[in-house]
């Protein structure tokens, strides 16, 4: 029978080490109220109509989270956190010795599979999305339906990429071509970095350094899925298992494994187009552009002053 999902979930990435930025920068003071990019997020998802908020952390720093943060948003919200854990991998493969972090984000967003069975979306805990995109991704998730059409429907919310670099150093990005408001493919770029001649550089997949279209729209990690979406995941990290499970490095990250579903005419991604600004902190030198960017969006009465009182 043709159904609607619940309200939805926010899955908040938020067991990232935080390598370039020396910290862990989902619980960094960005607001005037010493407000961080989690609870700006925490902001936005509740009054866009989010129902629950699911955390996907780091074992060693449970204990610092659940105090800093899950106590924080009690009464407000319901919240759930689970642990990213290196050793949760499919029977029969073992983890080489030499692997010391996990697998990426797909990884991440398989930790919280036992607690997603409605319609939910994706972000990173220490970036910051705005109010309209949360508005959008919530509107696209509750017009789905439980037993959902063939290609299955999914949603990301895509920005320009030259508006998400970094003065400071690389970044990551999963670097798209759209056509009628669809994503055809995407591609996961590291290192992207603007140069002098205001062209954009970074390194693909396989570690080829190219240029990559400034003006090209890009992937923020901000997903809408089904939870049918959740055995497309687990397949394609068994996949990357098989074939890069013995690097050291090697991630299975969320935009790679989408591009390859799109290839194979099992999903469509729609583009959800925003007018919200991206920003984020890979770099502790990018914390300044942020406090400055969230005292320009309380100036403009997008926030208020005080998001908790």
């Amino acid at each position: 029978m043709l159904g609607k999902w619940n309200k939805p979930t926010l899955l908040v990435l938020a067991a990232g080490m935080g390598s370039r930025y020396g910290g862990l920068k989902q619980l960094e003071s960005i607001g005037p109220g010493g407000e961080t990019m989690l609870d700006y997020a925490v902001f936005d998802a509740i009054r866009a109509g989010f129902a629950r908020i699911v955390f996907v952390i780091r074992q060693d720093f449970a204990a610092q989270f659940h105090a800093q943060v899950v106590a924080h948003y009690a009464g407000r919200i319901e919240v759930t956190c689970v642990c990213q854990d290196l050793l949760d991998v499919p029977g029969g493969f073992l983890v080489p010795a030499h692997r010391i972090k996990p697998w990426g984000t797909v990884h991440a967003v398989l930790a919280a599979r036992a607690v997603l069975p409605d319609a939910f979306a994706v972000i990173n805990g220490d970036d910051f999305y705005g109010r309209d995109a949360y508005q959008r991704m919530v509107g696209f998730l509750s017009a789905l339906h439980t037993r959902a059409s063939r290609p299955e429907p999914c949603a990301m919310v895509g920005y320009r990429l030259e508006l998400t670099l970094s003065p400071n150093g690389g970044v990551n990005r999963g670097v798209c071509v759209a056509r009628e408001g669809a994503l055809v493919s995407v591609e996961e770029y590291t290192g992207i970095t603007a140069g002098t001649d205001g062209l954009c550089r970074g390194h693909n997949t396989l570690g080829q350094q190219q240029l990559v279209p400034g003006q090209a729209l890009c992937s923020m990690n901000f997903w809408g899925f089904t939870p049918d979406m959740l055995t497309h995941l687990a397949d394609g990290f068994a996949d990357f298992l098989q074939q890069r499970g013995q690097e050291r490095d090697a991630e299975c990250y969320i935009p790679t494994l989408v591009d390859h579903l799109i290839r194979q005419g099992k999903i469509r991604c729609h583009i959800l187009a925003t007018s919200s600004v991206w920003f984020g902190v890979t770099y502790p030198q990018d914390k300044a552009r942020c406090v400055a960017t969230v005292e320009a969006l309380i100036a403009r009465g997008e926030y208020p002053s005080t998001l908790w009182t």
